[in-house]
């Protein structure tokens, strides 16, 4: 069973969410907030194993939130997802830096949420391919990593290749068929470059593939 904790400032729209998620049988809401101050209170009590949090929300905005849960010391296997109202909202591509696993909006179709919330749970990044790159080309231009070149260095030649076309938006296997490699092998060559970089998952692998420059925003025709 999957637990989610679901955190809007909308009364109607939490019961909607909620209403949702509980009639999947594998997706239960164990908590909901109405403020990100509370999210962050009931997910240090709860663990849940998802996070659904509205980015714009009283006493602590969502952003805030998610970073409080995701720094966390008793919620490691927590993971968190931005709602947004807005398929270009500013504080997106910096929750992707804080390691948030990806965003929905909220009028995303029911079997659409219940999917990403699936995806999410099993460690996957929520990655919507048009609109999560139309915000990275957006932002892309504002690096804070202090040494991209040191960042790069500590990767092999072929983890660099894989980072970058993880950047491009590839699936494991759209990788795999690219380089001629198996699925298996690019996995493990993803899963050692996340370790390498210190890197929460694959949403904040393709932000950094951004920030250093391994892919441009001029690579999308």
């Amino acid at each position: 069973m999957i637990r989610v904790l679901l955190a809007d400032d909308q009364a109607l729209v939490r019961a909607g969410f909620g209403a949702l998620l509980n009639s999947a049988p594998d997706i239960e809401v164990v908590a909901e907030a109405a403020d990100g101050a509370e999210a962050v209170r009931l997910a240090a009590a709860q663990h849940p194993d998802v996070a659904l949090l509205d980015i714009r929300m009283p006493v602590m905005d969502g952003l805030t939130a998610a970073e409080r849960i995701l720094s966390h010391p008793g919620l490691e296997s927590t993971r968190v997802v931005i709602l947004t109202t807005f398929d270009l909202d500013e504080y997106i591509f910096e929750a992707l830096r804080l390691g948030a696993s990806g965003f929905l909006v909220k009028d995303t179709e029911p079997e659409e949420l219940l999917n990403g919330v699936r995806v999410v749970a099993r460690g996957e990044a929520l990655l919507s391919p048009n609109v999560t790159r139309r915000i990275i080309a957006e932002y892309a231009g504002r690096p804070r990593r202090p040494d991209p070149a040191k960042l790069l260095g500590e990767l092999t030649a072929r983890e660099r290749e894989v980072v970058a076309l993880v950047g491009e938006g590839l699936s494991n296997e759209e990788i795999a068929a690219r380089l001629v490699l198996s699925p298996a092998t690019v996995k493990t060559h993803v899963s050692r470059a996340m370790v390498k970089l210190r890197l929460r998952d694959r949403a904040q692998l393709v932000v950094l593939a951004y920030e250093t420059g391994l892919v441009t925003p001029g690579w999308m025709r």
